[in-house]
């Protein structure tokens, strides 16, 4: 089927062929086929969807675009975490050594930004020299060594998924359920693993706004992951406020560190140790998730999680010496209260957009980041505040970005007279 008739077809809402998909997809590696019918196709999946027959050849299609690794001569379980995306989101910075220094293999392909959600490769490159555009023998080395390697998706694993998810960042394709499908499945099954855990958003912040949603998306990552033969637990989280204290760029992986040195918010810590939990009972190093939490806060209590911490970092060139006093901001901005109340709604994708626009994300391909950029969340859901007192520290390198933010953050936060909890775990 030629190019146009491909994109016809799905725009008709009519199932492709796997060797459609094939031929499609490798058409656009090759330059055959534009970014403009990609997009073209994308769209028409994003309205129209795909079927679980097409989800599993999509998938497969991306995976074989690029290589697999393999970890044959290793005896320790292998395994990853994944977010479908979320602000304030730093888990994996923090679970990727907690999981190693429990003896588990994490090897991670990680994302950048990617809409209002900040990217994990994106924070982790604020640090001084450190290297993530690494070859696979060196990414496959780092996990066989010391447990865990984080880098970004090259042009060896997954080409296809890699061209194809800079496109849908600006193209409002981003919440389409095939296309995250392929797009997590396809990096985690090419990473080798055995074994994987679901950060599932939901909420006002997330991309999957309600249960229904995520549930469907929940069900469709599972049933791809155990068709490859990984073993696959979903977590479903709350994206109706920020995740931790921070989010941003340096800021987060700041908050990370103070969390593996036992210092972290109690919202992040309990959905780092659930998600862990998971990984831990799957590996069978405990078969209770109660006991996989003190094993966890043994961890981190001992030392042992940040001394791994510090391994990949110096494994991948980072500076571990100069983690403190860098990427400070010129500029910063203290947002008050204008009433007296308690804090009752948290708008996180208002947040999450005036981040980008802060300089922490992207609105076209090619934007530059701002290390320094972030805010802090002072109070949050359930908390008493009275008018002048501060609700977010906002900070940046570019005073006429953070002029702009400070003006429509305000908007972003709904004040009541009685006290509302936030639920950080959702159940189905």
């Amino acid at each position: 089927m030629n190019p146009k008739n491909l994109i016809q077809h799905k725009s008709d809402g009519q199932e492709i062929s796997k060797p459609d998909l094939t031929s499609f997809i490798s058409s656009y590696l090759n330059n055959s086929i534009n970014d403009n019918d990609m997009i073209l196709f994308l769209k028409a999946v994003h309205i129209n969807g795909m079927t679980t027959n097409e989800m599993y050849a999509l998938t497969e299609v991306m995976i074989d675009s690029g290589k697999r690794i393999k970890f044959s001569n290793m005896d320790n379980y292998v395994a990853d975490k994944h977010s479908t995306g979320g602000v304030g989101d730093k888990v994996s910075i923090i679970l990727a050594p907690l999981m190693a220094a429990s003896g588990l293999a994490i090897p991670m392909i990680a994302g950048r930004s990617l809409g209002h959600t900040g990217g994990t490769i994106d924070k982790l490159e604020t640090i001084p020299n450190m290297s993530l555009n690494l070859s696979i023998n060196k990414f496959k080395s780092n996990v066989e060594s010391f447990g865990l390697s984080i880098m970004e998706q090259t042009d060896s694993i997954c080409p296809a998924d890699k061209r194809m998810y800079a496109l849908r960042d600006i193209t409002g394709t981003i919440d389409s359920i095939p296309l995250i499908c392929g797009s997590i499945m396809s990096k985690k099954i090419a990473e080798g693993i055995q074994g994987l855990v679901l950060d599932i958003k939901i909420g006002n912040g997330a991309f999957m706004n309600t249960m229904d949603k995520a549930v469907e998306l929940g069900d469709a990552l599972k049933n791809i992951g155990e068709s490859f033969n990984i073993n696959t637990d979903i977590v479903f989280s709350s994206m109706d406020q920020p995740l931790g204290n921070t989010a941003g760029m340096w800021c987060e992986v700041e908050e990370s560190i103070s969390t593996l040195k036992g210092e972290g918010p109690k919202d992040l810590l309990e959905l780092t140790y659930q998600l862990g939990s998971k990984l831990l009972v799957q590996a069978g190093i405990t078969k209770s998730e109660t006991s996989a939490i003190s094993i966890q806060e043994n961890l981190i209590q001992s030392g042992k999680a940040y001394q791994k911490f510090e391994e990949f970092i110096n494994a991948q060139n980072g500076l571990v010496s100069k983690l403190s006093n860098i990427n400070k901001p010129k500029y910063e901005r203290i947002i008050k209260s204008n009433k007296s109340g308690y804090i009752t709604g948290m708008d996180t994708l208002k947040i999450g957009w005036a981040l980008v626009d802060l300089g922490c994300g992207r609105k076209n391909k090619h934007d530059k980041l701002d290390p320094t950029a972030g805010i802090e969340f002072i109070t949050k859901i359930g908390d008493q505040i009275k008018s002048g007192e501060p609700i977010f520290r906002c900070f940046n390198s570019k005073k006429s970005k953070l002029d702009k933010v400070s003006k429509n953050l305000m908007n972003a936060i709904t004040i009541g007279p009685e006290k509302k909890d936030h639920l950080l775990f959702r159940n189905p």
